[in-house]
């Protein structure tokens, strides 16, 4: 079985589903807070030009997920998946922003439940790769269950910690 990396992932709180051309408008009202983007290597995500290019990519990566609010069927955010490497049975997940007023866990912890849940349908590893000024997604990482492995650099040659949660540790 191959890793399904546009699944529709169903929770009480949101819904995943695959990114598509047409969330454009939606997603970048999210992503023009430059709060959001503040620890992140690339602090101006909020231009719409260099959140273009950041969609783009993400369309193009065949990964992309949007995240909907399930009560109200706002557009709050998108995460990916990333960098499926069967030999290693490890999934990347990341790429994740949501708007501010859904910080604070409850949307993120259901976000990654979701995402780890199919991922370990088909690999036993799953990576996050955080910046090392991002505190706020490290301490999110670290919430969820992530212990970092050490530091390499992202796909934008950032240096990054490297979280990882196992299989057998997500099911506790």
């Amino acid at each position: 079985m191959s890793f399904d990396l546009q699944p529709i992932l169903k929770g009480n709180l949101l819904e995943l589903r695959p990114l598509q051309a047409s969330d454009f408008t939606d997603l970048f009202s999210v992503a023009s807070d430059p709060l959001i983007w503040e620890q992140h290597p690339v602090k101006n995500r909020y231009v719409k030009k260099v959140f273009e290019a950041f969609f783009h990519d993400s369309l193009e990566s065949g990964g992309a997920l949007i995240a909907i609010d399930s009560k109200n069927g706002n557009s709050i955010g998108s995460s990916r998946f990333h960098g499926y490497n069967k030999n290693e049975s490890e999934i990347e997940i990341g790429w994740t922003f949501l708007a501010r007023s859904y910080w604070g866990g409850v949307y993120n912890g259901e976000m990654k439940q979701l995402m780890l849940k199919h991922a370990f349908r088909f690999v036993d590893n799953v990576i996050f790769l955080v910046g090392l000024q991002n505190l706020r997604s490290q301490r999110a990482v670290e919430k969820i269950g992530g212990v970092c492995i050490g530091e390499r650099p992202d796909e934008g040659g950032y240096d990054s910690l490297v979280y990882q949660i196992t299989h057998s540790s997500f099911l506790g």
